[in-house]
């Protein structure tokens, strides 16, 4: 198992006939960043962060961006060396073995998937928001969120005060699945439009609320502290942290573009750093911005956001004729209205509305890559490997994981789905840090277009960053992982064990056979 290595030669020729053009600079490459990552989380995540940590979670921002920063410089040099289909999951098949690779590819289902679930969510909140806004029509509550789950032990109970089903994050997940069937190439001009979109909202929103920001709605800085209340988890300003991840996923657009940059050696940590500093502060002046307009503080002491007696006191609010910002489903957009900008605010949800599509496709599109390599390698029946013989895309991993996506949407919140894709990606950010170290040992002489600087350092505290984060997780989110893993482990040893390619002996390297689907993105050159 952890001797089953899939060869890293043969992964690393298969990339040289790529032979990309090295032509992304610096500036390229930061730019490339701040558009991949700023997006999701900043949009629905602010109001939960709120909850969590009050005004505090400016330094919330602050954290998360230092942890990816240090993740993302191990995870950069890895993505040079290896620059090939498979994300972490092929990473680590080259470096730890299969079960190792395994379990980070069972993991990083929980990152993408699970992602795009929340996405899902988060479009629902503006789409509803921005309809009511313009028609004043509404669907009934139980339609439009899903069930808050609370663990039993291990047993997840549902409670249905909050809401039954999401049925529009079901009609946009399922919408991108149809789209993904059928085959979508994203064009670089319309991502490049898309990102403008979402900047220029942001901006607006800066602009629009820090003039008349007030001081006082400040104070107190930290009412649920560094580490929430005790007694609870995932709370606090570290808490948020914990959740606020979830807005810098995306810096791999940088760490994957080494293959396409001049020096990578200098540019890539440019990029990487520019692109987290200059997002940390977009990230600040809006959180300052929202915090400033109306105020950011916690309905209740520990109570987390998402759970029915939250609830229950954002529906008390509401029936006295407030709205905090903490209570919102659509967090920018309702601080625009809040202060008499509802044009503003109508603008951001449409904003909102034609960005976080583009996302849930960006994140399916990537679940479905990693499931296509990791069938094409054995761990998984070949059959979901499938190419479709019209429309050249992997239709039947594709339908599956839509379904999924679907489900989950229509059934968590989007606090509890961010929280989860965390844990999935705290896992797999983590084995990166160990896997850069490890063949750093075990093999020292290896050509690294881009070395981690300081890798000695970098490394353990980006292993150590990620362990601290995923234990400031909510612990519905902490127990998700260990879950799923045993669960995955249970389908490894039943068939992928057996069946793996590398186990009987046929070193193949699929990432680039003639009918893998095409990228959803062209190259940058």
């Amino acid at each position: 198992m952890f001797g089953r290595v899939k060869p890293l030669d043969a992964i690393l020729a298969t990339a040289e006939k790529k032979g990309l053009h090295r032509s992304l600079g610096p500036i390229q490459l930061t730019l490339l960043g701040v558009g991949a990552i700023i997006g999701t989380g900043i949009f629905v995540l602010t109001a939960a962060a709120a909850q969590k940590a009050g005004p505090g979670m400016m330094w919330s921002f602050v954290i998360a961006g230092f942890v990816c920063a240090v993740a993302a410089l191990c995870y950069s040099e890895l993505a040079s060396m290896v620059p090939v289909s498979g994300s972490a999951y092929t990473y680590s098949y080259a470096v730890v073995g299969e079960l190792l690779a395994w379990m980070v590819g069972w993991a990083l289902i929980l990152e993408y998937a699970v992602a795009a679930s929340a996405v899902s969510v988060g479009w629902s909140g503006y789409f509803m928001g921005l309809v009511k806004s313009l028609t004043g029509f509404e669907l009934p509550a139980m339609l439009r969120a899903g069930p808050t789950w609370t663990m039993n032990g291990v047993i997840p109970h549902p409670d249905f005060s909050t809401g039954l089903i999401n049925v529009p994050a079901i009609f946009v997940a399922l919408a991108v699945t149809a789209l993904l069937v059928r085959g979508t190439k994203e064009s670089a001009t319309f991502n490049a439009v898309l990102v403008a979109i979402k900047v220029a909202a942001l901006t607006m929103f800066i602009i629009l609320t820090l003039p008349v920001l007030d001081r006082s709605h400040f104070m107190p800085f930290a009412p649920n502290g560094w580490f929430g209340p005790a007694g609870t988890s995932g709370m606090g300003i570290v808490g948020a942290a914990s959740s606020i991840f979830f807005a810098y996923v995306g810096f791999d657009a940088v760490s994957t573009a080494a293959e396409e940059t001049k020096d990578p050696q200098r540019n890539v940590p440019i990029g990487l750093i520019g692109s987290l500093a200059l997002c940390t502060i977009f990230y600040l002046l809006v959180a300052a911005g929202a915090i400033g307009a109306i105020g950011a503080q916690p309905t209740g002491m520990g109570v987390p956001p998402g759970s029915a007696e939250f609830t229950q006191q954002c529906a008390a609010l509401a029936a006295q004729g407030q709205e905090p910002l903490v209570c919102s489903n659509e967090a920018l957009a309702h601080v625009l209205r809040a202060v008499n900008y509802s044009w503003a605010g109508d603008l951001i949800g449409l904003a909102a509305n034609l960005a976080l599509p583009s996302v849930i496709l960006m994140m399916m599109f990537g679940q479905t890559r990693i499931f296509f390599v990791m069938a094409r390698d054995g761990l998984l029946p070949e059959k979901l490997a499938s190419v479709h013989p019209k429309w050249k895309t992997p239709h039947v991993v594709t339908i599956v994981t839509g379904v999924f996506v679907a489900i989950a949407a229509a059934l968590l919140p989007v606090g509890q789905l961010a929280d989860i894709s965390n844990s999935g990606t705290l896992f797999a950010f983590f084995m990166v840090a160990l896997a850069v170290l490890i063949l750093r040992l075990r093999d020292p002489n290896r050509v690294r277009p881009f070395r981690t600087p300081l890798v000695w350092v970098i490394g353990p505290i980006a292993a150590v960053g990620c362990v601290f984060l995923f234990f400031n997780l909510p612990f519905e989110a902490m127990i998700v992982l260990p879950v799923w893993g045993a669960i995955g482990l249970v389908f490894y040893f039943a068939y992928g064990f057996r069946m793996s390619h590398v186990g009987r002996g046929l070193v193949e390297v699929h990432e680039e056979d003639e009918d893998v689907p095409p990228q959803s993105v062209p190259p940058i050159s």
